[in-house]
Parts: C-alpha cells; sequence; structure tokens
C-alpha cells in the first residue's frame, strides 16, 4: 500500500529529466538521492523548483558519468562537491556527501564520505534533512516528517552547537520559521538564537542581507520579526528600531503575506523614517546601488508627507515626484497611512490614483529651442519652471496647453 508521503513524493520522481539523472548516478556502486527543500517542499504538496541531490561518487566521477549520459556538467562548486548537471535545460546541483572537520561560526571545513546519515545530520534543521532515493523511499534521521506535519522547526541535535558552527543559522532559523512554522518559534531553538546573537557581527553583510531580504517575503513574516524583536534580535540586524506595526500592516502575516509587496518596499516599512535610516541600511546591509536607491527615494519622500495634521495637496505630491519618482512616493503614502484610520487611508488612496493619473509633461529642449530659446543652461530654466507651472495648472495633458506655459516661462525668463 502506498503511503500518504509516498504519494506525494512520486510525482518528484517521475519527471522525466530527474528519472534520467538518477538512473546515471545510481549504479556501479554509487548511489544518489534527492535531498532537502526538494523533497520537504513536494511533501508538502508544493510546487518544486530546484533539486539537490546527494551522491556518494565524488566530484570528477559525477562529471564524468554526467558527459556519459549527454549531460552537462558545470564545476560550479567543485572544491565543495558540487556540480550543475543540466538535463534538457534543467539544472540539478549534485553535491558528493560531506562530513564536517571543523566550525568557526562562518565557515566549515569538510571531507567527502559516503554516509547519508551523516551527511543529512550534520544540515541545519530537521525538515531539511530528508532524502529521496531512486526506489521512492523517505529517508528521515531526525525527526523531519513530524515536525512538517507539526509546522515545526527545529534544529538537529542541540541548537547550541548547531548555531556555533554558522551563526547565519539564527537567521535562517526565523526565516525557516516565517515561512514554514506556525504557532511561537522553538522554544530550544530561539533560546539558543538569544544566547548567541553576539555571533551575528561576524557575519558578512552581504549574507546577512541576503537572508534578511527572504525573511520579509516570507507568510508570517510579521510574527516572526516580533519574535526577533522580543528577543533582542532584530535591532543588531537593521541597526535602528523596527516599525513592526506598520511592517504587519503592508506585508500582512498570512499564507500569502508579504509575495505580494516588493521587498524593498518591506524593507522600508520595516527600517525607514528618514534618508539617515536609508543610509544606515546601505551600509549595514551592503545593498546595491538599485536597492540603496529605491529605499532612499522613499524616505526622502516619506520627509515631505510627514508630520503634517493633513496629507500633502496633490500638487505638492507631483512635485516631490518629479524629484524622487512616483512610485517613491505613492510608497511612502501608503507607509505614512498604514496605521492610520481608514478616512485617512482612503484620502491617501486618492492621492495615490491622483499620481498615477498624472499625465506626461511632453516638451523637450528641442521644443525650446524651435521658440527662439538659447542653447545653455536657460533651457533648462525655463523648462523648470515651465514644469511648475503645468502643476500648479493641474497638470493639462494637451500639448498645445503644454507649450503655452513653455512659451509663458520663456518670455519671463528670457533676457530683454
Amino acid at each position: 500500500m502506498t503511503s500518504p508521503e509516498q504519494g506525494r513524493l512520486a510525482p518528484l520522481l517521475a519527471r522525466g529529466e530527474v528519472a534520467a539523472l538518477m538512473a546515471a548516478l545510481n549504479r556501479d556502486g554509487e548511489e544518489a538521492r534527492i535531498v532537502g527543500g526538494a523533497v520537504r517542499n513536494a511533501l508538502l504538496g508544493e510546487d518544486v523548483a530546484d533539486i539537490d541531490i546527494a551522491t556518494t561518487a565524488l566530484p570528477e566521477e559525477t562529471v564524468r558519468r554526467a558527459k556519459a549520459a549527454g549531460f552537462k556538467p558545470v564545476p560550479t562548486g567543485i572544491e565543495h562537491g558540487t556540480i550543475t548537471v543540466v538535463v534538457a535545460g534543467m539544472p540539478f546541483e549534485v553535491t558528493t556527501l560531506r562530513r564536517d572537520v571543523e566550525t568557526d561560526g562562518r565557515h566549515a571545513v569538510v571531507a567527502f564520505g559516503r554516509d547519508f546519515r551523516e551527511d543529512a545530520l550534520r544540515r541545519d534543521f530537521t525538515i531539511n534533512a530528508l532524502g529521496l532515493d531512486a526506489g521512492g523511499s523517505l529517508h528521515d534521521y531526525a525527526g523531519g516528517v513530524g515536525d512538517l506535519a507539526a509546522r515545526r522547526v527545529r534544529f538537529i541535535g542541540q541548537a547550541r552547537e548547531r548555531i556555533a558552527e554558522d551563526y547565519l543559522r539564527i537567521l535562517r532559523f526565523f526565516r525557516f520559521h516565517a515561512r514554514y512554522g506556525a504557532g511561537e518559534p522553538d522554544k530550544a531553538a530561539l533560546e539558543a538564537c538569544t544566547e548567541g546573537r553576539a555571533g551575528l557581527e561576524g557575519l558578512s553583510r552581504e549574507r546577512v542581507r541576503a537572508e534578511l531580504l527572504k525573511l520579509l517575503a516570507a507568510p508570517r513574516a510579521g510574527s516572526t520579526l516580533r519574535a526577533m524583536a522580543g528577543a533582542g534580535l532584530l535591532v543588531p540586524v537593521i541597526g535602528g528600531v523596527p516599525q513592526l506595526s506598520r511592517f504587519e500592516a503592508i506585508a500582512g502575516d498570512g499564507e500569502q503575506g508579504g509575495d505580494r509587496v516588493h521587498p524593498d518596499f518591506r524593507l522600508a516599512a520595516l527600517a525607514v523614517l528618514t534618508r539617515e535610516d536609508a543610509a544606515r541600511l546601505r551600509e549595514k546591509l551592503r545593498l546595491s546601488n538599485a536597492e540603496s536607491g529605491r529605499i532612499e527615494a522613499i524616505a526622502l519622500a516619506l520627509e515631505t508627507v510627514s508630520g503634517r495634521e493633513s496629507l500633502p495637496a496633490l500638487a505638492e505630491l507631483r512635485e516631490t515626484a518629479h524629484g524622487v519618482g512616483t512610485d517613491a512616493v505613492a510608497a511612502a503614502l501608503v507607509l505614512l497611512n498604514a496605521t492610520a484610520g481608514a478616512a485617512r487611508a482612503e484620502e491617501g488612496q486618492t492621492l495615490i490614483a491622483g499620481l498615477g493619473q498624472t499625465p506626461r509633461f511632453l516638451p523637450s529642449g528641442k521644443d525650446l529651442l524651435a521658440l527662439g530659446v538659447a542653447a545653455g543652461p536657460l533651457l533648462g530654466q525655463v523648462l523648470e519652471q515651465a514644469r511648475r507651472d503645468w502643476i500648479a495648472a493641474g497638470c493639462p495633458a494637451g500639448r498645445d496647453e503644454q507649450m503655452a506655459l513653455v512659451a509663458k516661462a520663456a518670455a519671463m525668463l528670457s533676457p530683454a
């Protein structure tokens, strides 16, 4: 009789590319199994995108077998035992079984092995230590199936020891709890994360940034961030006071939660009130120029709309949008009104709709030259004045009306 678990896992093994690769790897004394997230998500009935495979074969043998089967092997991490094998356009990470030799809280020195159990138990969480062999048998060395059913994220073995191996596991714990957990975080894990929080300072900012952005996108990010804040773990990560209520208001806290919200906006919602906050995040998390630019624009817009008894007029918002972008102003309005009353929020939505309906300002320097405005700084001055007059006039869409404003500005600013 087929168990419910086997029924959920069977389609994974039945995929043509998976079956072909497993057939090439499982012969002549070597064994390969699907491991980790692919097995976990298949058991949950979720889509499986990335499929990782663990094998007893050494990397060089994996390469040889992949080539012999007509696949494309790419040595993406051969020093760590990982070969990316491309089968019919689909990439698989195939990694030789490993065992830890030495860890320092940031990196691990590993040696290749042949023991699937040992390889599984060196992973972080029980729900990530699952394996599926070519015959359809599920291998669970750490109680991951039970934890998955209970929606519980739990470290393998002693939580303190696993965290000391790599302090990034603190953030990974909360990220996985926000994605797969339910209720309160595992008590032993939470205590170990709290005790090990000083280790976060030694992590690269890029690794912290990557984990934090994934956490913010998880379905139960809001309640998880509250748990982090309560344990004193959130301020060290973002470097400032978190805006938890505002984050929960814009990201939600349910099955689909933050998936609807852009990651930079989520980060701004959690941690930005002023441009100084944006600058701090840029350095603290080593944000990309694009990420930093979007968050700084939201911060500048927030400074414009915040601290008032009433919301700015649409004309003022359009003026601000000219400098930082319509999206940034709209984002600032959403954040400002996230925890406001219904009437204020409705007014904000009306203003956002008005911003979105702003027509384009069509005149260009070429048009000014045709009017006889001399080339040079005066061109920009006339265009800027005309654009301001256009906003004050309610942003008429017609080119003739806009050009009339340009002609008026040119007459006012041009030398007599």
